[in-house]
């Protein structure tokens, strides 16, 4: 018997249950927690995260660590101590006082973050976005005190990405999108969009979520479906997976590609090995790689013709006076288009990556001093009108629009943008191997979600992060592959 590899799963199981029920605070303040819990629900936040962290950081982990790795002998085994030692790391330096307060200051900034969107008053979010700031600043300092506080952060949520490595990234993206906008601007065939903007009733809106539920395979009993704010994504393990969406009475593609989008979340969540549920292996592994599955079923299932097809007569038949005199091919075109917009979760293909480019840059400014929280509406309307062309008229669909912030989740929006490049390389890949729309055809996506089990979901955070990323893709990451495929499909749709 491997005493130490026992007691290390002990230490494991610990640390899971306090993230479950973190977790579930998490969930219920979105789903059905009263306007009013916050206080009580911080309380709690932080008399667990507290425990979370002694739990964690004391002078035993570390001979701990160093007993269980002399017995491992197993890849999991050995992952499992990789993976405690990189969240130790991550912690240690940070006074527990700090981290448990940091937790309770998220759970009271989400609620107020909430309230400050409803009511367009950027003001009432600022006091704890300076909080926030200031916290994580310290905390990227007290981790690595000599690197750059904001490349601290977004190796935290994609390991090894660093500002050089974003910078030309989104450099990429930049170079071959504004001249592809701009080409659709000047002799794109226009695609027809009226139809869009008109009531859809919300009853008719939750069934079509659950037929995209049921097309992507994600059982109820183990993936459920609710209503919040902003839609997201929480993976307990793999037979339990929270997701939600938000229902706009006149924009029935939103929440259709909300929970396409989330239901990519819960597929990579549901499908790890269950033999690392309750170890620190479960769940996904980057952000950047979790996002390359929503963004795949979002967009690269989610918007092709195959797909359009395949739910072509449930759409009929849930609306059938709003998509009278509309055909199939004009929804697909519609659902496609590119079109510079304020919102980022309804964002087109195309765009995404520009707004994205504006948070990256935001965040960058903010962390580097170089910008106050005072001046962040000014340099976020400023921002979309040079990169997007667009006016915002307030705050809510502006600089309050997100909910990232207010969980303290600086430097997770490039992975977005980076997971959208994975995708695309991803199924530049399995292109040889399969053929989607036939797939689609017959309404099964088993092929493909077989193919990412293999390639990417069975292994939860087992493998190292690079030799996922080269493994999903097919070999080492281009971003080529993505401004191909962005290229081809938009000089395609608009005849260019």
């Amino acid at each position: 018997m491997k005493e130490h590899i026992a007691e290390l799963r002990t230490l494991e199981r610990n640390l899971y249950a306090y993230n479950y029920a973190l977790g579930l605070m998490t969930y219920d303040e979105a789903t059905a927690a009263p306007a009013e819990s916050a206080e009580g629900r911080a309380e709690a936040a932080e008399v667990l995260s507290r425990a979370q962290f002694n739990t964690l950081v004391q002078p035993s982990t570390d001979a701990l660590l160093d007993a269980a790795e002399a017995e491992a002998d197993t890849e999991q085994e050995k992952a499992e101590v990789r993976e405690l030692r990189i969240s130790l790391d991550r912690i240690r330096p940070i006074p527990a006082d700090e981290y448990a307060a940091f937790t309770r200051l998220t759970q009271e900034s989400v609620s107020v973050w909430g309230k400050a969107k409803r009511s367009n008053d950027f003001s009432l979010f600022a006091p704890y976005l300076e909080k926030l700031i200031a916290a994580r600043r310290r905390q990227a300092s007290q981790i690595a005190p000599d690197r750059d506080p904001y490349e601290v952060l977004l190796d935290q949520f994609e390991r090894g990405l660093t500002i050089e490595r974003c910078d030309a990234f989104f450099a990429q993206l930049r170079a071959a999108i504004v001249p592809l906008l701009q080409a659709i601007a000047d002799h794109g065939t226009p695609v027809r969009t009226d139809f869009l903007d008109q009531d859809w009733p919300i009853e008719g809106q939750r069934v079509l979520a659950n037929k995209i539920m049921s097309l992507w395979g994600l059982d109820p009993a183990h993936c459920s479906l609710a209503e919040s704010e902003h839609p997201f994504t929480n993976g307990f393990n793999s037979k339990d997976v929270r997701i939600t969406t938000h229902y706009m009475p006149r924009d029935m593609l939103s929440s259709l590609y909300s929970v396409a989008h989330e239901g990519g979340h819960a597929l990579y969540e549901l499908n790890v090995d269950p033999s690392l549920n309750y170890t620190v292996l479960a769940g996904g592994s980057t952000m950047g790689l979790h996002e390359s599955q929503s963004r795949l079923f979002e967009n690269m299932v989610g918007r092709s013709r195959g797909f359009i097809h395949l739910i072509w007569p449930t759409l009929r038949t849930l609306f059938p006076a709003q998509l009278s005199g509309v055909s199939e091919e004009e929804l697909y075109r519609a659902a496609s288009r590119a079109e510079p917009s304020l919102i980022r979760t309804e964002a087109d293909e195309l765009t995404y990556g520009l707004h994205i480019m504006v948070r990256y840059e935001l965040e960058k400014a903010l962390f580097h001093g170089e910008l106050s929280v005072s001046e962040l509406p000014a340099a976020w309307n400023a921002k979309y009108k040079e990169y997007l062309g667009v006016d915002v008229p307030d705050d809510a669909h502006g600089v309050l629009q997100d909910i990232h912030w207010s969980w303290g989740e600086f430097g997770y929006f490039p992975s977005y943008a980076l997971g959208s490049a994975y995708a695309a390389q991803a199924m530049a890949s399995l292109a040889a191997e399969m053929d989607l729309d036939a797939m689609l055809a017959k309404g099964d996506l088993t092929p493909l979600k077989t193919a990412l089990t293999n390639r990417l979901w069975q292994y939860g955070c087992m493998k190292e992060p690079a030799w996922l990323i080269e493994n999903l893709c097919g070999g080492t990451f281009d971003p080529k592959y993505y401004i191909e495929y962005l290229t081809k499909k938009y000089s395609e749709l608009y005849s260019l």
